[in-house]
């Protein structure tokens, strides 16, 4: 382990003062500079990969962005991503590495990277060997049920970044999914989830992949414990099985299959440890579906497709890696969020992919960019100088449009926004000789056109609009968004969208100094979930140990439960 150096306090540095300052004489006019700079398009777009990231739309100058540059300098934002990179211990509080990075290395790396005496390259190479003849045997027919027929329904038990990572990616790559294979995801401990995701399945044909890497979450456990009573039932109607244990045992063996290091529980659970695929204390769960989290995704899509899917990972990551800050994709874009939330007072940031198979993109950023910077400490414990964190939110377009832009072009708030598209649908169809996804895609250009140059009144008065209406018909304009465009939806394109993101996160906690990748925040109400359940489920003394709000809720709840 190596020792990590406390945090530099940005709030304390030259730049920052400068950015204090360049933001209040900052007069944001975007038909301004765009017509007093013909290039400004062209200057402020650039390319990461087989991303094409359109940023002239931002309220900056390049005034602005020299000084962002020069912040990320002063707290040795290139060394600090190096560090990831080589797996010092940059989370602090858990004192472990950060190395999702390497989960997407090529097999055929030259410089073998070795973390706290592991073989890492060889330990990643050797899971995704194992995960591949995995898929395969799935894919072909060859892996089958107790009664020797193939999986066609494949049920992905997890939560948080074991679900939020697998779901989205399968969503988003569809088109790619072998046919006859079907992807479902259990997370929510709601029995109502559980339930509707098994609703009609066969389960002779049925393969559940519970994702735990310590296989004891709570939601995790108590859902695969529910998905196992149901194949036994299904299995024992059809006279398929007894209610033996070795019945039931051998039933469990060929449809589950684990994501897990816990190896025992593993086993006490009824899967066979061979079928089980581990990963490491240095992968994250929001940082995850790139590892054997992405199980399910592999058999979905294949082995060489999940090839390049991390492949699209791997190109951020060395685009982030080589490139002059001045030019780099994702450390703009982080260095952008800072600027909206430190200078202009902007406390939520919109994702608004038109793909619709990119739908579950904006809830997979939630927990990405939410978990790993909603953090009020530094990582060595003193308080944050700045507000951190940003609320991400967004929906795809144009369901948006009929939604809520309302509140980003007209309302009293500054909400930056992200929008994403792809030139080549996976899906192109035709209304009437119409291309349906050129007209989807107007949309696309016309939001951020509207959002950044506006209505005025003049030009609304020239349209013949009424006097008294014309204030309702302005649109102010200088409201800021980020174009992304890629040729298509395809795995690796989706690799690089992950990994985008994964790095303006990065970018963003290592300016405020804080540790973006433990979530402490998240544990105190698993605890007290846990230590609540016996007064829910009628234990006086427990329900008397609880505060005057919490015995008065679970008190009525009883009586309602009763009713």
């Amino acid at each position: 382990m190596s020792a990590q150096p406390a945090p530099i306090d940005i709030t304390t540095t030259a730049a920052w003062s400068e950015l204090q300052q360049h933001a209040a004489a900052l007069k944001p006019d975007l038909r301004g500079w765009f017509a007093d700079d013909p290039e400004r398009a062209y200057r402020l777009t650039y390319e990461a990969a087989d991303l094409v990231v359109d940023l002239s739309k931002n309220l900056v100058t390049d005034e602005t962005l020299a000084l962002l540059v020069k912040a990320a300098e002063a707290v040795d934002l290139q060394g600090r991503f190096e560090a990831m990179l080589r797996g010092d211990h940059i989370n602090v509080t858990e004192n472990r590495a950060v190395l999702h990075t390497a989960l997407r290395r090529p097999a055929d790396e030259t410089s073998p990277l070795i973390v706290d005496g592991q073989h890492v390259d060889d330990d990643v190479q050797e899971v995704l060997a194992k995960i591949a003849d995995f898929a395969d045997s799935v894919r072909s027919g060859e892996w089958q049920g107790v009664t020797g027929k193939p999986v066609r329904t494949v049920v992905n038990i997890g939560i948080g970044g074991s679900d939020l990572g697998p779901v989205m990616v399968y969503e988003a790559l569809k088109p790619y999914v072998q046919e006859g294979l079907e992807l479902r995801f259990v997370s929510n401990i709601d029995p109502s989830d559980v339930y509707e995701k098994t609703a009609g399945l066969d389960p002779e044909t049925t393969l559940f992949i519970v994702a735990s890497k310590t296989f004891t979450t709570l939601e995790t456990l108590t859902n695969a414990r529910l998905a196992r009573t149901w194949l036994w039932e299904q299995l024992s109607e059809r006279g398929i099985i007894d209610d033996s244990d070795a019945a039931r045992t051998g039933a469990v063996a060929r449809h589950f299959v684990a994501v897990s290091t816990a190896l025992d529980k593993v086993a006490d659970f009824g899967i066979d440890p061979e079928n089980a695929f581990g990963f490491w204390d240095w992968v994250g769960g929001r940082y995850s579906v790139d590892s054997a989290i992405g199980t399910s995704i592999a058999i979905a899509i294949g082995p060489d497709g999940f090839d390049e899917f991390l492949a699209g990972f791997h190109a951020i990551d060395e685009h982030t890696r080589t490139t002059p800050f001045a030019q780099n994709v994702p450390v703009l874009m982080g260095l952008l969020n800072v600027w909206y939330t430190n200078f202009l007072d902007a406390h939520t940031h919109a994702v608004l992919p038109y793909a619709q198979y990119l739908h579950r993109f904006p809830a997979y950023l939630q927990q990405l960019t939410m978990e790993s910077n909603g953090k009020s400490v530094r990582w060595d414990g003193t308080p944050v100088a700045t507000q951190t964190g940003e609320v991400f939110w967004g929906e795809p377009g144009t369901n948006g449009q009929h939604a809520f832009y309302q509140l980003i072009h007209q309302g009293t708030r500054l909400i930056p926004a992200d929008f994403i598209a792809v030139a080549n649908p996976a899906r192109p169809l035709q209304d009437g000789g119409v291309d349906v996804h050129g007209l989807f895609l107007a949309n696309y250009f016309a939001q951020t056109k509207a959002l950044a140059f506006g209505k005025t009144a003049d030009e609304v008065r020239a349209e013949g609009t009424p006097e008294e209406i014309v204030p309702a018909r302005v649109f102010p304009g200088n409201r800021p968004s980020t174009s992304i465009l890629a040729p298509e939806l395809s795995p690796a394109v989706v690799g690089q969208l992950i990994a985008l993101y994964e790095h303006i996160t990065f970018v963003q906690g290592i300016i405020w100094g804080i540790d973006s990748f433990d979530q402490w925040g998240v544990e105190l109400g698993k605890k007290l979930a846990l230590e609540i359940a016996p007064a829910v489920t009628g234990d006086g003394l427990a329900l008397a140990d609880q505060d005057p709000s919490t015995r008065s809720l679970i008190t009525k709840y009883l009586e309602l439960r009763k009713g």
